[in-house]
């Protein structure tokens, strides 16, 4: 990365494990960036982030030769530079050894050439489990690119503009980073009319409202992964507007539960030849504990 990057701003380096399928998880990300909050630009993923009531924002670009990711964070992510490692190295899911999973899914006929060709993809995670939740429930019953924009809308609307007077990495501004991405407070605070404005209908809007309100009394706690990680996947459909496809995706992006599979996903039926759900859910039974990881290669299948 130019110096230029570096000029105002620290770096942390993150090493992975085996190969690593950078374009297509870059790939992935950039065509769902929610716009202000995220984007892709020059092959480096930008974000703004917020880690202990700290305000940054990040930059991460591939660095192949040494195996790992390059990521430039602004001066006033310092402080809390552990619990950012910790959460990229969940974002990009950086801490997982692909080989065993590529061994177990090259067993099926019809997964074996796409985990042949691409041996290191990973499971896209999420920075924060609630912001990636709200992106699910955005997504419901419309396209990618009809959710990236109400979920920037959203950011608009509810989220914290970036303070102006933050350090920035250059070029941090060119990518049009603008707002962080709204907390549970504040989506409660907004209420299910404003938010509805955005463009929702307003059963989905109160779906944002009950979710945020139910992360911030504790009911389900954060969306984080680690002990409870099923528990929380259960209590998620316990809430209205939240169906199995929903969960299932939260399962697995925020929650990191690696068998997790949203079976009644239209694209994973497509790339199946058109399966019914209730076939994929018995042809899935074969790629276990390993189905999250299936649910990727097949997302992104060229």
């Amino acid at each position: 990365m130019p110096a230029t990057i570096r000029k105002a701003s620290s770096q942390v380096f993150l090493h992975y494990a085996s190969a690593f399928e950078w374009n297509t998880l870059l790939g992935y990300f950039a065509a769902r960036a929610t716009p202000g909050v995220e984007g892709v630009r020059n092959e480096r993923y930008w974000r703004t982030v917020r880690v202990d009531h700290r305000a940054g924002v990040i930059a991460v670009a591939h660095d192949a030769g040494r195996g790992g990711l390059g990521v430039w964070h602004s001066p006033s992510l310092s402080p809390v530079r552990a619990q950012l490692r910790a959460s990229l190295r969940r974002l990009f899911d950086l801490d997982t050894d692909p080989r065993p999973i590529v061994e177990h899914l090259a067993r099926d006929p019809r997964l074996a050439p796409l985990v042949r060709q691409r041996p290191g993809l990973r499971v896209p995670g999420a920075i924060n489990g609630f912001e990636l939740a709200v992106r699910a429930i955005l997504g419901q019953q419309v396209s990618v690119r009809g959710a990236s924009t109400l979920a920037g809308r959203l950011a608009a609307a509810v989220g914290e503009p970036l303070p102006s007077s933050l350090d920035l990495p250059a070029g941090a501004r060119d990518s049009g980073l603008s707002h962080l991405a709204p907390t549970p407070a504040r989506i409660v605070e907004a209420g299910v009319d404003r938010i509805a404005r955005i463009g929702l209908p307003r059963a989905r809007a109160a779906t944002l409202v009950h979710l945020a309100r139910a992360i911030a009394d504790g009911i389900i706690g954060d969306l984080a992964p680690g002990d409870g990680a099923e528990a929380k996947a259960e209590q998620l459909l316990e809430l209205p507007g939240i169906g199995a496809w929903t969960a299932q995706y939260i399962a697995l992006r925020a929650l990191r539960l690696p068998d997790a599979f949203p079976e009644s996903d239209l694209g994973l039926r497509k790339a199946m030849g058109g399966m019914s759900a209730i076939a994929l859910r018995h042809a899935a039974e074969r790629w276990r504990p390993w189905r999250g990881y299936a649910a990727i290669h097949l997302w992104t299948a060229k």
